[in-house]
C-alpha cells in the first residue's frame, strides 16, 4: 500500500470534512468483543464491498480488506485475517464516509510494483458512500469521458485529473463537480488486479448481450466474446469490462461494469470461496494504493456486516453524449439537474435545483424479456391506463426473465417505488443497466402474463 505523503488523514468517526493530522488522529472506537459474525453476513459484506470496489482495474478494483496491512508480512496478514474471523470485528464507523475508487489505465512503460503504475488516467471512477445511519452503500459510476473543469488544467475529461495531479487533484475535481461533496478517502488500483481476482474465485457468470470483437494495440488488449450466458475467466472479464465499440461507447462500458459488480457479488456469497479470501491479502497488495488505515479498513468491514442485499445501490451520473460537432473531443455532458437529484438521493447532499419530475412525465422504456412477443405492446397500453404518457418500447432483452424488473436508470428511486406500488408487482433494481435514454426501464418478465390475466378486460 503506497500512502500519499501529502494527503491529510481523516478519521471515519470525525466530523465530515475535518482534517486531523496523522500524529493527533484519534483511534477508531473499539467496542467490547462481540459474538463472531455469521458466515453469511460476513460473506455478504465482502461480496458487496469487494464487488463495488474490485471491479475497477478497468472498473474500480479494491477492497479495504485486500489492501496490504501496514508493516505486516503476507503471512502475518493471513493470520490477522483469520484472527478477525475468530474474534469478530471490533471497529466501527460513526458517520457517513465517502471513498473515491479509481481503476488506472495501464501505463505501458511503468515497472510492475512501482508508483508509476498508478500515474495513468483513471479508466474508471466510482464514488462510494457508506452510511451507518441507514446501513447503506451507494455507488456512483462517473464516466471517464465526463466533461469537467480540472483545477489548474482547464476543461477536459475527468479521467485526466489523476494523470495530471494524482489522487489529490482527482479528489478536488470530484468535489467541485459534485456539489462540494466531501471525499474522505481514495483507493487506486492498477490494471491487472481485476483479472487476477476473477481467476482466483474461479470465474464469474455473466450475460454477454452481443458479439464483442475489437483489438486495442496500444493497451495490448484483444476482445473476442460471443453473446449469451457464460463463465468468464479473468482475461475475458477484462474484455467484457473494457469493450466500448458499440453505439453506447463509454456509457455502455459503465453499464457492463455494474453487471460485473452484481456477478462478482453473487460469486463471493458462495461459502466455498471463503478459504481463498486470506490469500487475496498478499496477492492484491501490489495492485492497490490507498490512504485508508488498517483501523479504517476494519471499520468498513464491520459496518458491512449489517448490510442486506437491498442496501447496496448503484447509479450512473446522469448526462448525454456530446453531439459530433459540439466539441473537438467526445464528451459525456453531465445533466446538472440529474446530478443534483442523485447527490440528494444517494449522497444526502442538499441542492437547490433537485426538482422531482412529475411521475406521469417519467420517460419509461419497456424491454420485453418474456417469451410472449406481445408483452411489450400490452404493457405499454397498461401504463397508459395508469396515466403514464411518456412510454416507449425498446429492443427486446434476449435474456429471458422470470420476474419483472424496474431499473432505476437515472437514479429516481422514489419514482420507481411509486410505480412499483401502482403496478402491484415487479422488483426495483437499483442499477443503471437499462435503456440509456430512459428515466426508468421496465424489463418485462414471465410474471406479467399472470398479472395481466387478473386485470379488467
Amino acid at each position: 500500500m503506497k500512502e500519499s505523503r501529502s494527503q491529510p488523514t481523516l478519521d471515519p468517526t470525525s466530523v465530515p470534512g475535518q482534517s486531523i493530522p496523522a500524529k493527533s488522529r484519534l483511534p477508531v472506537p473499539v467496542e467490547p468483543p462481540r459474538p463472531k459474525p455469521s458466515l453469511t453476513k460476513t460473506l455478504t459484506w465482502i461480496a458487496a464491498f469487494l464487488g463495488a470496489t474490485t471491479i475497477s482495474a478497468m472498473l474500480g478494483t479494491t477492497l479495504a480488506l485486500l489492501a496490504p496491512i501496514p508493516g505486516a508480512a503476507p503471512e502475518q496478514g493471513r493470520k490477522l485475517l483469520g484472527d478477525l474471523w475468530s474474534s469478530g470485528f471490533q471497529y466501527k464507523i460513526s458517520r457517513p464516509v465517502n471513498v473515491l475508487v479509481m481503476g488506472i489505465d495501464r501505463v505501458v512503460d511503468a515497472k510492475p510494483g512501482s508508483d508509476e503504475v498508478f500515474s495513468g488516467r483513471s479508466d474508471t471512477m466510482l464514488l462510494l458512500r457508506l452510511d451507518p445511519t441507514d446501513n447503506s452503500v451507494n455507488v456512483l459510476s462517473i464516466p471517464r469521458d465526463t466533461q469537467v473543469e480540472v483545477p489548474g488544467i482547464g476543461v477536459t475529461k475527468i479521467n485526466q485529473a489523476n494523470a495530471s495531479g494524482g489522487p489529490l487533484l482527482a479528489r478536488e475535481t470530484i468535489s467541485k463537480t459534485l456539489n462540494g461533496v466531501e471525499v474522505d478517502r481514495y483507493v487506486r488500483v492498477s490494471t491487472d488486479a481485476f483479472r487476477e481476482l476473477v481467476d482466483l474465485v474461479g470465474g464469474i457468470d455473466v450475460y454477454v448481450p452481443q458479439r464483442m470483437e475489437y483489438t486495442d494495440n496500444t493497451q495490448k488488449l484483444k476482445i473476442d466474446l460471443q453473446p449469451g450466458w457464460q463463465t468468464l475467466d479473468g482475461a475475458k472479464a477484462e474484455q467484457f469490462a473494457r469493450f466500448r465499440h458499440d453505439s453506447f461507447g463509454d456509457i455502455g462500458r459503465v453499464q457492463r461494469q455494474q453487471a460485473l459488480i452484481k456477478a462478482l457479488r453473487a460469486k463471493l456469497t458462495n461459502p466455498l470461496i471463503l478459504p481463498r479470501i486470506p490469500n487475496l491479502v498478499s496477492m492484491m497488495q501490489k495492485y492497490i494504493d490507498t490512504n485508508l488505515s488498517m483501523e479504517e479498513m476494519l471499520a468498513l468491514v464491520n459496518f458491512g456486516q449489517k448490510l442486506d442485499k437491498d442496501d447496496f445501490k448503484m447509479v450512473l451520473l446522469p448526462g448525454r453524449f456530446s453531439a459530433p460537432n459540439e466539441f473537438r473531443a467526445s464528451y459525456w455532458i453531465m445533466d446538472e439537474q440529474g446530478r443534483d437529484r442523485v447527490m440528494q438521493e444517494y449522497f444526502k447532499a442538499s441542492t437547490a435545483t433537485a426538482d422531482e419530475l412529475p411521475l406521469a412525465n417519467l420517460k419509461i422504456a419497456i424491454q420485453n424479456a418474456s417469451n410472449d412477443p406481445q408483452a411489450g405492446a400490452q404493457f405499454a397500453q397498461y401504463l397508459s391506463t395508469l396515466g403514464y404518457t411518456n412510454v416507449y418500447q425498446a429492443e427486446n432483452w434476449q435474456d429471458l426473465q422470470q420476474k419483472t424488473q424496474i431499473i432505476v436508470q437515472k437514479g429516481d428511486l422514489q419514482g420507481a417505488k411509486v410505480l412499483q406500488g401502482e403496478l402491484g408487482f415487479g422488483k426495483v433494481e437499483a442499477t443503471s443497466t437499462g435503456e440509456l435514454d430512459s428515466d426508468l426501464t421496465i424489463r418485462i418478465g414471465s410474471d406479467w402474463s399472470a398479472m395481466r390475466s387478473k386485470l379488467p378486460q
